[in-house]
């Protein structure tokens, strides 16, 4: 939503955006200039610091030792160059930045006792597991940046994942060992941009706790087949591109994303008791606009871990052969509401659009005499030309309630053809054309 403001001599003003809510979206989400990198401080090249450069051996101890050098000189930019460099775990530290070369590869061990196990946050549970091959925690400031790639190697954990899931088809993703590829937790002011993130063992982005967020033109991928023979149907297992967890203040502009699961996921808690655990939270302020999405699962999903996600907006996206667009994921075990949600000035393809169903995958029921009915309100899709397999995939439950959806400037095509405002209450339905026929 955009307000105009005249002035008494009828001339315009700077025009206000505002979130779904009506609040305005501060300036600070029309920045995307990029970082200096030059303005970060110190420039400490590993190699300069004794670490091997295009050697297969895994450098995590030396590579560390650069970090912790910069640390405590006052913080610098630790840079890759060009060549390749294995390494498990690394941690850094306030006043430290990453920047990878052109050329550059920093590349994780696939080894998993390569990566230390520690106090950390999955799959909306704060537990023991292993941490990611780039961490930060309690930072301000933190960049990553340069048109390099951070490559997690994954070829060996999909490949393992996918046998347990032969093995045991009740495998669950903690139980078959995975690092992820960036975890930054308790952090603010952070920027990711430019850089190539690819080949994840386990989810690629993971922020928790983290507020004024910018990934800027980054390149996501992990491949969605090609993994386990004798098919090689089987693609990455839960390589989520961006996973905002207990967050607020998001912007993702300009990034490309193609990952074998969800792209950009709201996350903050699971569980009948989620709402009254400390660790877990909401998500607020998510812009996500001008991206381009290969084939996801979905390109901006909330849930299967979140309790209370407001004023998300989607906007000026081109998406190509996503399973889904928008996917409200809804835990009967748990109490969570989805508000003032806008998807706007979309265009492409894909297999659903709006999908709004149970999620029940590795769910736990309790008994709560005071648990909440869960809700999705306030739900905008405008200005949207798509070709869809099945626009309107929504199912109602006694566990949640739809209402105060809106639907304008919409001309799709629709094989499935099942759009029924009636499904949700209050539907306004404006200018809607399916199939060439206006609804």
């Amino acid at each position: 939503m955009v307000l105009v403001c005249a002035t008494s001599f009828g001339k315009k003003k700077q025009q206000q955006e505002m979130f779904p809510d009506g609040t305005p979206i501060p300036e600070w989400f029309s920045d995307t200039a990029k970082v200096d990198v030059g303005k970060l401080g110190k420039k400490y090249v590993i190699t300069d610091y004794g670490v091997a450069n295009f050697s297969d051996e895994v450098q995590t101890q030396r590579i560390q030792a650069v970090i912790d050098r910069a640390a405590s000189e006052g913080g610098g930019v630790i840079v890759i160059p060009r060549g390749t460099f294995t390494s498990g775990s690394l941690f850094f530290k306030q006043g430290t930045h990453l920047y990878l070369e052109t050329g550059a590869e920093l590349k994780g061990s696939d080894r998993i006792r390569h990566f230390e196990i520690l106090k950390t946050r999955m799959e909306g549970q704060t537990l023991q597991y292993f941490a990611a091959l780039i961490n930060a925690d309690g930072v301000d400031g933190f960049t990553i940046a340069g048109k390099g790639t951070i490559n997690g190697n994954g070829f060996n954990y999909w490949e393992e994942f996918w046998i347990r899931r032969q093995y045991n088809r009740n495998c669950t993703n903690l139980e078959a060992l995975r690092p992820r590829l960036v975890y930054i937790s308790n952090s603010k002011n952070i920027t990711v941009q430019d850089v190539h993130l690819i080949n994840s063992p386990f989810w690629t982005n993971h922020l928790y706790k983290c507020s004024r967020v910018r990934y800027l033109d980054a390149y996501i991928y992990a491949p969605t087949k090609g993994v386990l023979a004798p098919d090689f149907k089987k693609g990455a297992p839960s390589s989520d591109a961006i996973d905002l967890d207990v967050c607020n203040d998001v912007l993702i502009n300009g990034c490309y994303m193609s990952v074998n699961d969800d792209a950009v996921v709201l996350k903050g808690g699971k569980g009948t008791w989620a709402d009254k655990d400390a660790d877990n939270g909401p998500c607020s302020n998510i812009i996500i606009q001008n991206c381009t999405y290969g084939r996801v699962h979905g390109c901006l999903t909330l849930g299967s871990e979140s309790l209370h996600d407001r004023n998300v907006i989607l906007r000026r996206c081109k998406i190509t052969d996503a399973n889904r667009v928008l996917w409200l994921k809804m835990r009967p075990d748990t109490p969570q509401h989805y508000e003032y949600v806008t998807c706007e000035d979309l265009e492409g393809d894909c297999a659903s659009f709006l999908v709004v169903r149970p999620w029940t995958q590795f769910f736990k029921p309790e008994k709560r005499d005071d648990m909440p009915l869960s809700q999705c309100n306030n739900i905008t899709l405008r200005n949207i030309r798509m070709d869809c397999k099945n626009f309107f995939d929504v199912g109602t439950s006694d566990k949640y309630r739809l209402l105060d959806f809106t639907f304008e400037n919409i001309n799709v095509t629709d094989q499935k053809n099942a759009f029924d405002k009636g499904t949700i209450e209050n539907t306004v339905v404006k200018n809607v054309k399916i199939n060439g026929v206006a609804i």
